[in-house]
C-alpha cells in the first residue's frame, strides 16, 4: 500500500550560472518537473516547486577572470537570463532564487556550523597545488597541462575537454597555473571532510532496501557507489568566491559548491515560506521529489542525504527521478563547445512555439537511456503530430460546430454502438495518464494524451458528419457533441504538458479551468454553451526554418574545429636540393569541369604560359567548377603525367587543408603572368 502524503515538495537541480540553459537541461530536469507539478496542482494537491541558480564554484571565477569582471557580474547576468527563459517557457516555479542570496548564505553557514559543532566532520591536511605568484591555492580547474591520454595541451586538472577523460591535477604533464601561467608548487592546506563511510550502512539500507522502486539508472548507480565503498568527501575549498567556512582559522576557505548548492533547496523554501518552510522539510507526511540529471545522482542520492542524516531533523527524498543525457544531432551537448540549442535563443527564433519544444523534449525524453534531439525530428513531430493530429482534430470540430450549429454545443442524442465503442477507448485515460505521470513515465503519459486526439480524428473521419448534414442533422449534433467533449478532454489532458496551447484551447471552448476529475467524461461542455471562432493551435514549420538551424550548427562545428586546431608535426627534414627539384609555377584556369563518374575529381584546362596543359585534381567536394574559372593557381609543373579516369593529368594543383579539413586552392597575391615560377 502506497503511503499517502499531505504535501509535496518538488526541487529541481540548480542550473550553474556561468551560461544559459539548453535543451539538455530542459529534457533532463525542468520540463519533467513542471509536468509533474502542474499535474499535482490540477488534482488540488498541496505542492510547491523550488528552483534557483547555483552561483558559486571555480568555473564562475574562471569566466569572470577571462572577461575582466567580478564573479557577481557573471552570476547576475546568467541568473537573469535563466530565470526569464524559464518563465517564458512556462516552467512554473513557486520560487526561483539563487545561492548568492543572504538567506542562502546564512542557511548554508548555519548548516555547516551545526554539523561542525556536533563533531560530524573530519579535519584533514593535504598537499595541494599552490600558485606562489598569485598567492593562492589552485582548484583543479585552475590547473592546466597536457593530457596524459590524448596529448591535448590545454587539459584541466579535473577533465580533458578534448577526449573527455576524468583527471586529477597530479595526472597532468607539465601542469601550470591558469591564473599566472607559472609552475605551481605543492603546499599543505587544511579542509573539512564529511565521513560518508560512517553513513554507508544507513544509506545502503535506505536506498537498496527501502527504494527499490527508484528508476533503474538511479538505483544502479547508487548501488555501484555503495558497493565500491564510500570515502570521506571534502566540504570546503581554498577559494575566495562562495560561502565562507564559518570556523575560526578558516580564512580564504569557502564551502565546496556541492555542499553549498543542495542547501539552496532549503534556503529557497525558507525565502518562499518563511513561517511554514519546516512543514515541507521536517514533517514525515511530506513527499520530497528531487528532479535531476544523471550527472548529479551521487550528490543527490548519497552526499546530500548523508548531510541530512548527519543534521538529523530533515526528511529524505522519497524519489530522485534522474534522466539520462540528451544529445544534439548525434553529438554530446557541450557548453564549452557551444554545441547546444540554448533556450533563450530558441524563444527568440521560435516566438509562440514554447509548447512545440516542450512536446518534442517530452516525446524524446532520455528517461531510461541517452536520447537524441534533431531538428528534422523536431519539424516532423510538429507537422505530423501537433498540426496534423491534435490541431487538425480541434480545428475540424470547431469549424463544423460553427458551420452547422452557429457556434454552440449541440444536443447529444442517443449513442450508437460506434459512439459507445469510441467512449470505451478513452474511458480509462485519467487512470493511465495519471499513473504514468506519478511514476515519472512522462513519454508514456504524453502518448496517452495524444491518443485522445487520434481517437477524435478517427471518430470524425469514420462518422463523416459533413455527409450526414444533408439527411440527418440530429445525428450530426450527436457526433459534434462527442467531438467537442473529446476536445475538452484534450484541454485537460495536455494542461501539464502544453500549458500555453491548453489555455488557448480552453478559451476557444469557453472552459474556465482544467478539472482533472472530469478527464474521461463526455459531459464536460454543457449543451448550448458558446464555442469561439477557431484559431490554429499549431502551425507548420517549413524546411527553410530548419535549414537555418542546421546551418547555424554547422557554423558552430566549424568554429570548434578552428578553435581546437593544432598543426600536424613538421615532416622529416629534407635537403634543400630536393625542394629545388620541384618546378612550381603559376597558371590561370581557362576551363574547369567535373570528371564523369568521379565525385572527387575536377578537370582543369590551365594556361601555363607554355601552350597549356590538363590537370586533374581531387577538390570537387570543396569547389563548384565555375567558381575556379579565371583564377590564378599554383601547380607543380614537372610531375610525371598520370592517368586518372582516362584523363592524362600533367601536374598537381597546390591546396592547403584548413582546420576543418577543407582544401583551399593556393594562388598568388596580385596578378602574376602564367608560367612564372614560384621561388
Amino acid at each position: 500500500m502506497e503511503k499517502k502524503f499531505a504535501r509535496t515538495l518538488v526541487t529541481t537541480a540548480l542550473p550553474y550560472a556561468n551560461g544559459p540553459v539548453h535543451i539538455g537541461h530542459l529534457a533532463g530536469v525542468y520540463v519533467p518537473a513542471d509536468i509533474y507539478t502542474r499535474y499535482l496542482r490540477m488534482k488540488g494537491e498541496d505542492v510547491i516547486m523550488i528552483g534557483g541558480s547555483d552561483e558559486h564554484g571555480v568555473p564562475i571565477t574562471l569566466k569572470a577572470r577571462a572577461e575582466g569582471v567580478s564573479p557577481q557580474d557573471i552570476v547576475d547576468r546568467y541568473h537573469n537570463i535563466i530565470k526569464k527563459s524559464f518563465e517564458q517557457l512556462g516552467i512554473s516555479f513557486d520560487i526561483y532564487s539563487r545561492t548568492t542570496s543572504k538567506i542562502h548564505s546564512k542557511t548554508a553557514s548555519d548548516f555547516f556550523r551545526n554539523l561542525y559543532d556536533k563533531g560530524e566532520f573530519i579535519e584533514k591536511t593535504s598537499m595541494q597545488y599552490y600558485d606562489e605568484e598569485a598567492g593562492q591555492f589552485l582548484a583543479d580547474r585552475y590547473i592546466v597541462g597536457t593530457c596524459p591520454h590524448c596529448g591535448y595541451d590545454h587539459a584541466y586538472g579535473d577533465q580533458c575537454e578534448k577526449c573527455g577523460t576524468s583527471l586529477s591535477a597530479n595526472d597532468l604533464i607539465e601542469p601550470h597555473s591558469a591564473i599566472t601561467g607559472s609552475k605551481p608548487v605543492k603546499k599543505e592546506t587544511k579542509h573539512w571532510y564529511l565521513p560518508l563511510d560512517k553513513w554507508e550502512p544507513t544509506l545502503r539500507k535506505w536506498i537498496l532496501e527501502g527504494h527499490k522502486e527508484w528508476k533503474p539508472n538511479v538505483y544502479g548507480q547508487c548501488k555501484s557507489w555503495l558497493d565500491l565503498g564510500l570515502q570521506p568527501r571534502a566540504v570546503s575549498r581554498d577559494l575566495d568566491w562562495g560561502v565562507p567556512v564559518p570556523v575560526e582559522g578558516a580564512e580564504g576557505k569557502v564551502l565546496y559548491v556541492w555542499f553549498d548548492a543542495p542547501i539552496g533547496y532549503i534556503s529557497n523554501t525558507k525565502e518562499l515560506l518563511p513561517d511554514r518552510w519546516e512543514e515541507y522539510w521536517k514533517r514525515d507526511d511530506t513527499r520530497i521529489i528531487n528532479f535531476i540529471g544523471k550527472d548529479n545522482i551521487v550528490f543527490h542520492c548519497i552526499v546530500f542525504p548523508a548531510m541530512l542524516m548527519a543534521e538529523g531533523s530533515y526528511q529524505l527524498p522519497e524519489n530522485v527521478p534522474a534522466n539520462e543525457f540528451l544529445n544534439l544531432e548525434g553529438d554530446k551537448i557541450s557548453t564549452s563547445r557551444n554545441w547546444a540549442v540554448w533556450l533563450h535563443e530558441y524563444l527568440e527564433e521560435f516566438p509562440g512555439k514554447q509548447d512545440v519544444l516542450r512536446y518534442v523534449l517530452t516525446a524524446n525524453a532520455p528517461e531510461t537511456k541517452d536520447n537524441d534531439f534533431t531538428w528534422r525530428d523536431f519539424q516532423a513531430r510538429n507537422n505530423n503530430e501537433l498540426v496534423a493530429i491534435f490541431g487538425n482534430f480541434v480545428n475540424r470540430s470547431i469549424v463544423l460546430t460553427h458551420k452547422y450549429f452557429e457556434g454552440r454545443v449541440p444536443e447529444r442524442g442517443e449513442l450508437t454502438d460506434y459512439d459507445r465503442q469510441t467512449l470505451e477507448e478513452f474511458k480509462d485515460v485519467k487512470e493511465t495518464l495519471g499513473s504514468n505521470i506519478e511514476h515519472f513515465r512522462f513519454r508514456d503519459a504524453l502518448r496517452d494524451a495524444m491518443n485522445l486526439a487520434r481517437i477524435g480524428n478517427k471518430y470524425l473521419a469514420d462518422t463523416e458528419p459533413w455527409k450526414l448534414a444533408k439527411t440527418d442533422m440530429s445525428r450530426v449534433a450527436t457526433i459534434l457533441n462527442m467531438a467537442l467533449q473529446i476536445t475538452a478532454n484534450l484541454a485537460i489532458a495536455f494542461e501539464p504538458f502544453l500549458p500555453f496551447s491548453a489555455e488557448k484551447l480552453r478559451k476557444m471552448i469557453n472552459m474556465p479551468e482544467a478539472d482533472w476529475n472530469k478527464l474521461g467524461s463526455i459531459d464536460i461542455l454543457a449543451t448550448g454553451s458558446a464555442i469561439e471562432k477557431p484559431e490554429l493551435l499549431f502551425e507548420k514549420i517549413e524546411d527553410s526554418v530548419i535549414d537555418a538551424q542546421m546551418q547555424k550548427l554547422e557554423r558552430i562545428k566549424q568554429e570548434n574545429i578552428i578553435k581546437n586546431f593544432r598543426p600536424e608535426p613538421v615532416a622529416q627534414a629534407v635537403p634543400i636540393d630536393d625542394f629545388g627539384k620541384l618546378d612550381i609555377r603559376v597558371g590561370k584556369v581557362l576551363d574547369c569541369q567535373k570528371v564523369p563518374k568521379a565525385d572527387k575529381l575536377l578537370q582543369f584546362k590551365i594556361d601555363d604560359g607554355l601552350g597549356g596543359r590538363t590537370i586533374v585534381s581531387g577538390i570537387a567536394k570543396y569547389y563548384a567548377p565555375e567558381d575556379l574559372i579565371g583564377k590564378e593557381v599554383c601547380f607543380i609543373a614537372n610531375l610525371e603525367p598520370r592517368k586518372l579516369k582516362g584523363i592524362i593529368s600533367q601536374g598537381m594543383i597546390l591546396s592547403a587543408e584548413d582546420a576543418g579539413g577543407r582544401l583551399v586552392v593556393i594562388g598568388p597575391h596580385g596578378e602574376v603572368k602564367p608560367g612564372c615560377q614560384v621561388k
